[in-house]
């Protein structure tokens, strides 16, 4: 049988009100009372009733998560820190991937718009534009994760991909790198990360006085084998790229071993940047230098800005940038 919130109060002897202002968060409660019902929540394994819950509030406290691809490691470690700050604030992820593909992705969200129990959705799309996706929610709240690809009016949670790019070319600049080689991106119109990310590298070659356009940019769609076709393609040139910056960290993977069978020396004689900075890139030989998004303030900002919809509908579109940093390791020639 399901405890309630009268088994609570009889456990931890308070008011049912009481049991009920601390298990939604009400502020003006003893800090004795609190701990009191908090002990007896515990001890009993209360589990709210979230249909009783969205019949009082309009809500039930669930959130849908929409992925590309879950087995990406980028993609599970931001899922995790999603659902790790969501149950902090008390609601619950629902996750499901669409494989960046448009009729997966209109699909899903179709689906979500017969769902009464779901809140709203955090969403990153590969497959349609802003446009195409503001009006397939059926009027749900959804915040866009990824980039922008038009005006639209819902809500955006990012990093600047175009300014932690150039950062990466400038470090390799900086290292006396003069041919460097950028990896990544379909070339397709819908890839707005790959088509920012390019940008940035165009910025940081002209501000380092090199050819921005180069005989060295490869198209790769993130999986680490075509990295690795990639690669074989730069070392057949005459003249070598000695820098590759990879527009993801499971690309540099697939580098990295290539390099290695190719007899490449890293960073030696090609150094090598990713971005993601996913768990991984600590343990690779060489260990790899990587673009670190904010993965846990990314998941913050999404989950806050997706509850400030839901109070309120109306406000202003929000767009909110997170932070980005440059971890330099081994593979760029920090040891």
């Amino acid at each position: 049988m399901a405890v309630t919130l009268r088994d609570v109060a009889e456990r931890a002897g308070v008011s049912v009100r009481t049991v009920s202002n601390v298990v939604n968060g009400f502020q003006h409660i003893a800090p004795a009372t609190r701990a009191r019902v908090q002990a007896a929540l515990e001890e009993l394994n209360y589990r709210p009733n979230l249909v009783a819950r969205s019949l009082r509030q309009g809500r039930t406290g669930i959130i849908m998560l929409v992925l590309p691809e879950i087995n990406v490691s980028y993609f599970g470690e931001l899922a995790h820190e999603v659902v790790d700050y969501a149950s902090s604030v008390g609601c619950t992820v629902q996750i499901d991937e669409s494989g960046g593909d448009p009729q997966r992705e209109r699909a899903l969200l179709e689906t979500i718009a017969q769902a009464s129990w779901v809140d709203g959705v955090l969403f990153s799309s590969l497959g349609l534009r802003g446009v195409d996706l503001a009006g397939l929610a059926g009027g749900r709240p959804m915040v866009l994760l990824g980039e922008r690809t038009a005006r639209t009016s819902l809500d955006h949670v990012g990093i600047d991909n175009v300014e932690a790019a150039r950062q990466a070319v400038a470090h390799l600049a900086g290292r006396g790198r003069t041919r460097i080689a950028a990896l990544g991106g379909s070339g397709g119109a819908r890839d707005a990360t790959s088509k920012y990310r390019l940008k940035g590298f165009r910025l940081g070659m002209r501000a380092a006085g090199l050819d921005p356009e180069g005989r060295y940019l490869r198209t790769a769609d993130y999986r680490r084998g075509s990295a690795a076709t990639a690669v074989r393609e730069l070392l057949a040139w005459p003249e070598r790229p000695d820098a590759l910056f990879c527009f993801s960290d499971e690309l540099a993977a697939g580098a990295l071993r290539e390099l290695h069978e190719q007899n490449v020396r890293v960073p030696e004689d090609m150094a090598v940047i990713g971005f993601d900075d996913i768990e991984a890139s600590r343990f690779s030989t060489p260990s790899l230098s990587s673009v670190r998004p904010d993965k846990a303030g990314i998941a913050q900002a999404a989950v806050d800005t997706l509850l400030a919809r839901l109070d309120d509908p109306a406000g202003a579109v929000r767009e909110v940038s997170v932070a980005h940093e440059l971890v330099v390791r081994e593979s760029s020639g920090s040891a």
